[in-house]
């Protein structure tokens, strides 16, 4: 293609890539600037008590797992007789 063709297009095209995503609704991410986007999912009571929930599960989870291990731990070393 021409390059007298093909630059004309391309700084079209990125204009239009940059309009874009000046309108274009956020993602999970910090809210838009005003007159855009509205409460990311993320900071909704929902999603915090969700996350909240999948955190303690998680650190209970890694709690269970570790005494485990250290049970195993201390019987190999040590086994009862």
């Amino acid at each position: 293609m021409l390059d007298r063709l093909y630059l004309p297009m391309l700084t079209l095209l990125a204009g239009a890539a940059i309009a874009l995503a000046m309108v274009w609704p956020q993602g999970l991410g910090d809210r838009s600037p005003a007159p855009f986007g509205s409460i990311p999912v993320q900071r909704t009571p929902a999603m915090q008590a969700a996350m909240k929930a999948e955190a303690a599960a998680a650190e209970l989870h890694v709690s269970q797992t570790r005494d485990q291990v250290r049970a195993l731990q201390s019987q190999a070393l040590a086994p009862e007789q």
